[in-house]
């Protein structure tokens, strides 16, 4: 079936794996960026974090404790906010910003447009922090019932591969959908208004339309996917300084392991920045897992694996080895793997 794009003031292409590359390499949203930056960044004395609003690295940047430790090295954390994964591999990509967190999607088209990015450490599994929405009175019952429906999402995001996964368990194509590109902000509007039939959606979001809306779970990421939160960086950066890499790693493993323990403080944190109850937040918090890891091969197969999922669709317009970026320091890491 035809795709269709959705009633609404922001439109997206056809689903075109073009057009996943091309969202990669546009650099007009990031001149003025670059212009500010600029003139205040001196290499060597900044570190450029890009942030989305939930994850660790907004935590890390709440709780301060990075800050402060890089202060005594002379260096100042410059904290970058994006709306999506994809715009701040971009940052990376444009070396607008030195480090960030995405979702396992986003890395692969980035890396096939040509970003020389390197994935430095990852969080363990967490499946249940994404999933496929329905309307509470949805006729849908099964995987099998999206055959032909309008379905909404962020494209190139780490929803899009659970989209993947899940027709592929049911035994439909990708060209048997109606695939609607969407925002957060704007695929919320079109499942309130039915303009869309299904929405491919993640924390804390889900949480949220869980709980307003009394949305229907088609199905979560559990058996599908692994939905792992990667940490990433430029590899000319790591290249200069690696040093800095792995005490950011550090960091975040102090703060996952504080996090694992004080997730009523987590919640207290995010809920004002997120402007969601503290009930809403809290769910979201359960489904995220805290421990983060180096990269091993067991997780570069995995990468692999979804890289060569959305070649074989006719998403990726590239083969892509995902081991080519993977950073490797030339001393052993501090952060070890439990």
């Amino acid at each position: 079936m035809n795709e269709i794009n959705p009633p609404l003031s922001r439109q997206y292409p056809v689903l075109e794996g073009i057009t996943l590359v091309i969202k990669f390499i546009s650099i007009l949203t990031f001149i003025s960026l670059i212009l500010v930056l600029s003139s205040r960044v001196m290499a060597g004395e900044h570190l450029r974090i890009g942030y989305q609003k939930y994850g660790s690295l907004p935590l890390l940047k709440a709780r301060g404790d990075l800050d402060k430790h890089l202060s005594y090295s002379g260096i100042e954390v410059l904290w970058i906010p994006f709306s999506s994964s994809s715009k701040l591999l971009e940052g990376i990509a444009l070396g607008s910003i030195d480090f960030g967190a995405t979702g396992e999607t986003s890395p692969i088209f980035a890396q096939a447009a040509g970003a020389a990015l390197f994935y430095v450490g990852y969080e363990p599994p967490a499946p249940r922090g994404e999933a496929i929405l329905l309307p509470k009175n949805s006729p849908i019952r099964t995987l099998a019932g999206l055959r032909g429906k309008k379905i909404g999402f962020d494209p190139a995001s780490d929803v899009h591969y659970l989209l993947l996964q899940a027709l592929e368990n049911a035994g439909i194509s990708y060209e048997e959908i109606q695939v609607i590109y969407l925002p957060t902000h704007e695929a919320r509007a079109a499942f309130e208004n039915g303009s869309v039939d299904a929405w491919v959606v993640c924390d804390p979001y889900l949480a949220a339309v869980q709980r307003d809306l009394d949305a229907k779970v088609l199905t979560d990421g559990t058996g599908l996917v692994n939905n792992h939160q990667f940490y990433l960086t430029s590899q000319t950066f790591a290249a200069q300084h690696p040093k800095v890499v792995q005490i950011l790693l550090e960091e975040i493993k102090e703060l996952d392991e504080w996090s694992k323990r004080h997730l009523g403080e987590v919640v207290e944190i995010f809920s004002p920045e997120l402007g969601l109850e503290t009930k809403v937040v809290q769910v979201a918090a359960s489904r995220t897992s805290y421990g983060v890891q180096a990269m091993n091969e067991a997780v570069v197969k995995e990468q692999q694996q979804i890289a060569n999922s959305f070649r074989k669709a006719g998403l990726l317009q590239q083969n892509i080895q995902v081991a080519s970026s993977i950073w490797l320091p030339r001393q052993t890491l501090v952060l070890r793997e439990d």
